[in-house]
């Protein structure tokens, strides 16, 4: 499982940057961020591990910015509003995820360290 999410208050780790392949890299299945040219195991190891905290981080932050989206949309205030199943539809989700991302927004927006969306489950 991921480790949580830092907070506002609290400083973000820096993973090895994601970079975009060429598309020729791409188009190739058997091609991901260059591993596979990587002969010594250690730094396989090293260069996958990079990746795996980089990705897990870049989960996380985009789970933020879902719940945040999803309780702007949802915020009574709007005349354009969207209800929970509604927002649940357009993610993908159960309309009870989306009631807790909703939530989990809120707490974002206002700045309360909330548990995080690994509880979300």
């Amino acid at each position: 499982m991921a480790e949580p999410t830092p907070r506002r208050n609290e400083p973000r780790l820096r993973p090895a940057p994601l970079l975009f392949e060429p598309a020729e890299a791409a188009s190739d299945p058997e091609h991901f961020f260059d591993l596979e040219s990587i002969d010594d195991p250690r730094a396989l190891l090293a260069r996958a591990t990079e990746l795996t905290q980089a990705f897990r981080a870049a989960t996380d932050r985009a789970v933020e910015y879902q719940a945040i989206a999803a309780a702007q949309l949802a915020d009574p205030r709007r005349f354009d509003r969207l209800t929970p199943a509604a927002i649940a539809e357009r993610a993908e989700w159960t309309e009870d995820y989306a009631k807790k991302m909703v939530e989990f927004g809120r707490d974002l927006l206002r700045g309360v360290d909330s548990s995080g969306p690994e509880s979300l489950g």
